[in-house]
């Protein structure tokens, strides 16, 4: 198949309907970077490279631009060559955040290869490709496809340690979520509760469970990965953003946060702030 015809494709398979559009848009993406002499290397990660995805997909990859070109590298124009645009824009983080003419999201660095390939050594423990030849669609160097088979073992969070750090953050912010509801915020109090605590609250959970795959993203597969009684709990601690039904969660939230820090407490010998979690019992059952 041409390239012409891998983007006519890409451009018009319906973006739900399985996961051959993102697996016709990767074919693509490979023949668009080696035709490119401005790149050294290209690498997918996400879900793809997990083996994971489906029709719902995002396609995301580092673009390793040689130095010389880095620069004047176009990143809109080369990924335009993959599909249409409805979308396109540097996001929060520097990177370049796209959808695609049939919805399908894109995410893209694109770096100088120089440093960026050598600082891949420090993903280590936070990111790994189970199957690197898999993750490397253009290497002219060999660099990339070392340093991605560097990282293709798992290595998952160090129990102790994280245990620690997630009890005592855990406490740290929910108090702030007391103080919040104590001052009437209802909205600031539902978004700690649900875009600070409970993604460390699921992370805490996964690390007792053994369940630490989809360590980053804590929520993703979770029917998948936890038993029916954490996503009980972690279903408890959701609500609507209205004053009643935050304060009902935060405190069914505290509860859970309690039951996993003692859990880890006696199997790790980490050391929680038993007063400090006196209190804040104490301030959450107050706001009622």
């Amino acid at each position: 198949m041409s390239s012409y015809e891998l983007r006519r494709e890409s451009a018009t398979v319906p973006r739900r309907s399985s996961a051959h559009a993102l697996d016709t848009r990767i074919s693509l993406l490979r023949d668009i970077a080696h035709a490119d002499q401005r790149l050294e290397g290209v690498l997918l990660y996400g879900s793809w490279t997990l083996g994971e995805a489906d029709a719902h997909s995002d396609l995301d990859a580092y673009l390793f631009v040689n130095d010389a070109d880095a620069d004047t590298f176009d990143g809109r124009a080369f990924v335009e060559q993959l599909a249409p645009l409805k979308l396109a824009y540097t996001n929060m983080y520097g990177i370049l955040a796209v959808v695609f003419d049939d919805l399908m999201r894109g995410e893209f660095h694109v770096e100088a290869a120089g440093s960026a390939v050598a600082e891949m050594a420090s993903w280590r423990g936070v990111v790994h490709f189970p199957d690197p030849d898999r993750a490397v669609l253009l290497d002219r160097t060999g660099r990339l496809t070392a340093a991605a088979r560097a990282l293709a073992e798992y290595e998952p969070p160090e129990p102790v340690a994280t245990a620690q750090q997630l009890t005592d953050e855990l406490a740290n912010w929910t108090l702030m979520l007391a103080h919040v509801l104590a001052r009437g915020e209802t909205a600031r109090a539902y978004a700690l509760l649900h875009t600070v605590i409970a993604p460390q609250q699921l992370q805490l959970c996964r690390l007792l469970r053994g369940s630490t795959t989809h360590w980053l993203t804590p929520s993703r597969a979770l029917e998948e990965d936890l038993p029916a009684g954490d996503q009980e709990r972690y279903t408890a601690t959701t609500c609507r953003a209205v004053d009643a039904g935050v304060r009902v969660a935060a405190r069914k939230s505290w509860q859970w946060t309690r039951d996993l820090a003692t859990e880890a407490a006696q199997r790790w010998r980490i050391a929680l702030p038993l007063p400090l979690h006196e209190n804040i019992g104490t301030q959450l059952a107050a706001e009622r």
